[in-house]
């Protein structure tokens, strides 16, 4: 039966550890992520790919920095190097994909998505972004492993993604659509209706399950880069989690099993999505994509594997 399935590449899937992120590496590596994407796509299932940009974003921030400081260049603001780094990985994808051979059209779709104005995350800006410094500016914290001063933004949670109804009808003709890149770009709506750009970051794979969400999809992807998530990691005790309950994931994530910054967050969008009937989530590599961590409600199907 074809479903549709949103897929959220992890940054394994654009840069490795070590990897200084050159055009060459970031080829490599989507091109290896794209091609373990095609036995879904022969089976006929409708796709939407979301994916990060963490590292692009740095680095295209690093450029507007020296661009100021050599040059006198003003800088851009954030929203304009997300969607910078939206139509660049976008294309990457687009043309990896073209590139297997595959008999559909894909597209890349710049996303807006609107977070709240009054959101919490805005009044405590945590996450950091761009490159180090040797003294502390305005809105800045100071890197607790001692390399300097870094800019820290908020991050809100994503409420609705403007161009869901397109995706949708994109998406159910077979089209393969390449979306909420990094998150999208976050918006808020003013009084007057009318939206505007904050500065902030949204986490992609709480991007990628809300419009996983609304475009009513039937499973969401979470690529990382271990096989599945697990619970007393790296102890004499760690048990790996195949098929779970949602209650057995909302238990290990509250019992601290999954650390923030790393598992945690998909966990959380894992559960976001997999809370509505007949939903599945999966967490685990673009290389086991039959296996994994699923996580299901118990009425999703009878071959939901729970352990």
């Amino acid at each position: 039966m074809r479903k549709t399935l949103v897929i959220a590449f992890g940054g394994n899937a654009l840069l490795q550890a070590g990897e200084k992120g050159t055009a060459a590496e970031q080829w490599a590596n989507v091109s290896r992520t794209c091609k373990a994407l095609v036995p879904l796509i022969k089976q006929g299932h409708n796709i939407v790919i979301g994916h990060g940009n963490g590292p692009q974003v740095g680095n295209e921030l690093l450029r507007q920095s020296a661009g100021k400081s050599q040059y006198g260049l003003e800088e851009m603001p954030m929203d304009f190097c997300v969607a910078e780094t939206q139509g660049s990985i976008g294309y990457m994808i687009e043309l990896a994909l073209l590139n297997e051979g595959i008999d559909r059209q894909v597209v890349t779709l710049l996303s807006p998505v609107v977070v709240d104005e009054d959101d919490k995350a805005f009044q405590n800006p945590t996450k950091p972004v761009g490159p180090y410094y040797k003294e502390k500016q305005e809105g800045f914290k100071e890197d607790p492993k001692g390399n300097g001063w870094r800019k820290v933004v908020a991050s809100p949670a994503p409420k609705q993604i403007l161009h869901s109804e397109l995706i949708k009808q994109l998406s159910s003709t077979g089209t393969i659509v390449i979306t909420v890149g990094g998150g999208g770009i976050p918006v808020v709506v003013q009084s007057d209706g009318k939206y505007k750009s904050v500065e902030a970051v949204i986490d992609k794979d709480l991007a990628s399950a809300l419009l996983a969400q609304e475009i009513g999809a039937d499973e969401l992807y979470i690529l990382t880069d271990v096989p599945n998530a697990c619970i007393n990691f790296r102890q004499e005790n760690e048990q790996v989690l195949n098929g779970i309950t949602l209650e057995q994931a909302k238990k290990y994530l509250d019992e601290g099993h999954f650390k923030e910054g790393s598992m945690a967050p998909k966990i959380r969008a894992a559960i976001k999505f997999a809370s509505g009937v007949n939903r599945r989530s999966i967490i685990t590599t673009a290389a086991n994509l039959d296996g994994g961590t699923r996580i299901a409600n118990n009425e999703y199907s009878t071959d939901t594997d729970v352990s």
